[in-house]
């Protein structure tokens, strides 16, 4: 009879293949970035002068004051309506030359704090007369900080 009790043996963590693995890797990324300089392409953009363009459409500057009145074209409009800003635009629409792709583009050049509902009045306006081209004219702001902070 053997009363003797069993050695247990500790359990050992072979560190061979993980470090082996990591040499792998490591070589790896070795390899790949030292060639990524020679990948990059180096390209020589070609220089044009093309003259301006001279078929530019004309544009009709719808203004929009903060108490809601309009001006097209430096022009002060004598009422608030929609109808008589549409008739003004339509009569400007037809004295304007249109460019390659249709009639003039209006562009709304509206104050801050003017209401949302005349830039509105606008834009219908415009659909009304059939002018699609709307573009919205802004101010190159300075980076200031917003109100409250």
């Amino acid at each position: 009879m053997n009363f003797r009790r069993a050695r247990r043996e500790e359990p050992e963590i072979n560190l061979i293949p993980f470090i082996d693995v990591l040499l792998v890797v490591l070589i790896f990324l070795m390899l790949s970035t030292t060639y990524s300089k020679f990948t990059e392409l180096q390209v020589s953009l070609p220089v044009a002068q093309a003259e301006p363009l001279r078929d530019r459409p004309r544009e009709i500057v719808v203004t929009v004051a903060a108490d809601g009145r309009y001006a097209l074209d430096g022009q002060a409009l004598d009422g608030r309506s929609v109808d008589l800003l549409a008739a003004a635009m339509a009569a400007a629409a037809g004295t304007a030359a249109g460019g390659p792709d249709g009639g003039p583009s209006v562009v709304v050049s509206a104050d801050a704090t003017a209401a949302h509902q005349a830039v509105i009045n606008v834009l219908d306006a415009a659909r009304r007369a059939g002018l699609t081209r709307v573009t919205f004219a802004t101010q190159a702001g300075t980076d200031t900080a917003a109100p409250g902070r």
